[in-house]
């Protein structure tokens, strides 16, 4: 994703709180498998 604009990143749905959320580098890896927007909602699923 190097030198993508913010405004062209992918984004997602936090399936918690239902806030858009977008592609991040520390999720590069594993972005098919990014369900939560922070940890906070990942513990509180």
């Amino acid at each position: 994703m190097k030198g993508v604009k913010k405004q062209h990143l992918p984004e997602k749905i936090c399936l918690v709180c239902g806030r858009p959320f977008t592609w991040r580098k520390k999720w590069a890896k594993d972005w098919d498998n990014v369900k939560y927007c922070s940890e906070k909602c990942r513990r509180t699923k």
